[in-house]
């Protein structure tokens, strides 16, 4: 319930929607990291969907902050249900989802993963989110993310 602090606004403001997608991928990772990880966020990263590889080995990792994490990601996870059904997944507590969840810090106890959808309506991937606290993440969460997301193009307004 750490989203109050939050402040996503600011995040967005300071996001430029210039350079390459991997690029405004990397300086989201990184500007996100930089405002929330003392604020219960304990990873920001990417993952990018993988369509001619079969579903254990779909998603890929793409530019993130501020640990390694697992790669590549089954379709069966949090991320891949996100890429598949084109929704936004908020894990409060990722031991009551068992098989859907893929521990890469067993640490880590929410979760948050927002789909990349592009005007066209494809899938591209993920932006994810994992906390250490248990109900980290909400809606207003969500809300934020996107208007991260949109303020760099990465998704549509």
């Amino acid at each position: 319930m750490a989203s109050h602090r939050r402040d996503y606004d600011a995040i967005a403001a300071r996001i430029l929607p210039a350079g390459s997608r991997e690029q405004r991928m990397q300086h989201i990772a990184d500007t996100l990291w930089d405002a929330l990880s003392d604020r219960g966020v304990s990873w920001v990263g990417f993952y990018l969907d993988q369509p001619g590889e079969p579903d254990d080995r779909r998603l890929v990792l793409g530019p993130h902050r501020d640990k390694p994490a697992c790669s590549p990601l089954a379709m069966h996870g949090v991320c891949g249900q996100t890429v598949r059904f084109r929704t936004t997944r908020i894990v409060e507590d990722v031991s009551q989802v068992k098989s859907e969840y893929i521990a890469c810090d067993p640490r880590d106890r929410s979760e948050i993963a927002i789909p990349l959808v592009d005007a066209e309506g494809t899938c591209w991937g993920c932006l994810d989110l994992d906390s250490w606290d248990i109900s980290a993440f909400d809606e207003r969460d969500e809300q934020g993310l996107i208007g991260v997301l949109q303020a760099a193009g990465l998704l549509p307004t």
